[in-house]
């Protein structure tokens, strides 16, 4: 008999989501999180919450923490400028948080509104007070994202992990002539 496939990062990071007893992702649309809402949307355990913009994400962890429930916000990297001011809240009331950010502006970036941003991505949120982890390689990211769920749930801390635009692919915009 041989080993099964393993399973995709995307599909890790859902189980470790779940095993960590999240019951709440939120999101702005992205098609580098599609596999884990996906999966969210389908579980009757879980309550997904599409957001109009990410700061909202960031309003709902808190509240979620002060429910007593886990959350998760879903974004880009291009959506981390739009959290500032909400994540000082997280800051000053010391809530746990967790995002998961895909980058943008990196590998085969084509779409240059993106770069500044992705340029940017860390520094703004460790000015935050926000711990960022990263990962680069398939194999890594379930590591990572379980090291963040801990930091994030049983430390009480503000944690992103960035994941890389390699992991996610470059976007197709279709013939550039």
């Amino acid at each position: 008999m041989s080993d099964p496939v393993p399973a995709p990062w995307q599909e890790e990071v859902f189980s470790a989501l779940k095993g960590a007893g999240v019951r709440q992702v939120a999101w702005v649309p992205d098609a580098g999180h599609a596999h884990v809402i996906d999966r969210v949307l389908a579980d009757p355990g879980l309550l997904g919450i599409p957001l109009t913009t990410e700061e909202e994400g960031v309003a709902l962890a808190c509240g979620a923490a002060l429910g007593g429930d886990r959350a998760v916000l879903l974004m880009q990297s291009s959506g981390v400028g739009n959290c500032v001011n909400m994540l000082s809240v997280v800051s000053t009331c010391r809530f746990p948080f967790l995002a998961l950010v895909t980058m943008r502006g990196e590998w085969e970036e084509r779409n240059e509104w993106q770069e500044p941003m992705g340029r940017a991505t860390r520094t703004v949120l460790e000015a935050m007070g926000v711990t960022v982890l990263r990962a680069e390689e398939p194999g890594a990211v379930a590591g990572v994202v379980r090291e963040a769920l801990v930091a994030a749930f049983e430390r009480e801390e503000a944690v992103a992990v960035l994941l890389a635009q390699r992991l996610v692919g470059r976007k197709d915009w279709g013939d550039s002539k």
